[in-house]
């Protein structure tokens, strides 16, 4: 009897232990698809988020440029502009003149490094059909130290060295008269050249260069007139250096704003639009403002 019922709690243990068996192996069955479907989902989800991360594509903008301060500004809107899909592709020019007639030609999209009153002047002598799609910045005109350091010291017959473009020659003498070293015809204006000096009470000799060329001089000459890009490039500050400048609420300032110029026609593109709303956001006027000691100024329109 005994044995009996000894069999049977054996039995009854043994079967108990095999439906707990195969109870167990269920379960890490489930266990094993529960965390295999898990693992899917979090792949599924890993690539989306990347995926949303990882702006479509949109296109290159294709931007000519002066190297200092033009460049320098567009590679921080790089990162801006590549959060939105694009890639900026800066190209860095010495002249004011291969600039336009790259945008001009097709070539490329944009270029950054003219105020107004050049482009203009540029469209009239040339016959191009460029057009201004948004104004960034301004860079105050400089009178710099040469063989002088304080407009004081000038002697008869010094000689001051200008930029002989245009606009910029007239920019400069303008810049001059403000200061008392010549006058300037009534009504001259920015189309004015030397010319249109009416009295130079000391015979200042005015060199005309060049824009590029004038700082290079400024061993020669008693003082040179900069734009402010040619004042960076050639170490000067304004704060520091000038012994005049343009001042910020001047009409030569508010003038000879810097722009981004098109093709006429292409102002509107989405690439352009992009472009000059990432120039005139709050991280590019920091930059700005912390980068180039009043020397560059973002325009507010």
């Amino acid at each position: 009897m005994k044995k009996r019922v000894l069999t049977g709690i054996l039995a009854g243990v043994l079967a108990f232990g095999a439906l707990a068996g195969c109870g167990s192996k269920e379960q890490n069955s489930q266990s094993d698809a529960a965390t295999g479907n898990a693992a899917d989902n979090a792949a599924v989800e890993g690539t989306e988020a990347a995926q949303a991360e990882t702006p479509e594509a949109k296109g290159t903008i294709k931007v000519a440029a002066s190297a200092t301060p033009h460049a320098e500004i567009l590679e921080q809107v790089k990162p801006i502009l590549a959060e939105q899909g694009w890639n900026l592709e800066v190209t860095v020019f010495d002249d004011y003149i291969q600039p336009n007639n790259v945008v001009e030609s097709g070539e490329f999209d944009a270029n950054y490094f003219q105020h107004i009153p050049y482009l203009d002047n540029f469209n009239v002598e040339h016959g191009t059909s460029l057009v201004n799609a948004g104004g960034i910045h301004y860079e105050p005109f400089g009178i710099y130290p040469g063989t002088k350091s304080s407009l004081d010291e000038l002697a008869d017959g010094d000689a001051i060295a200008v930029p002989n473009d245009t606009t910029n020659e007239a920019r400069a003498l303008l810049l001059l008269q403000d200061n008392g070293i010549i006058t300037l015809k009534e009504g001259a204006g920015l189309e004015a050249t030397v010319k249109d000096i009416a009295e130079n009470p000391k015979n200042i000799k005015i060199e005309e260069l060049e824009a590029a060329q004038v700082s290079r001089v400024a061993d020669e000459v008693a003082f040179v007139v900069l734009n402010g890009n040619y004042a960076l490039q050639a170490g000067f500050s304004v704060a520091n250096d000038a012994v005049a400048y343009e001042q910020s609420d001047s009409q030569a300032a508010q003038t000879y704003v810097n722009v981004i110029a098109v093709k006429e026609g292409n102002e509107s593109q989405e690439g352009i639009q992009a472009l000059v709303s990432a120039l005139k956001s709050d991280e590019i006027k920091q930059f700005i403002q912390n980068t180039y000691d009043g020397a560059v100024i973002s325009f507010e329109e």
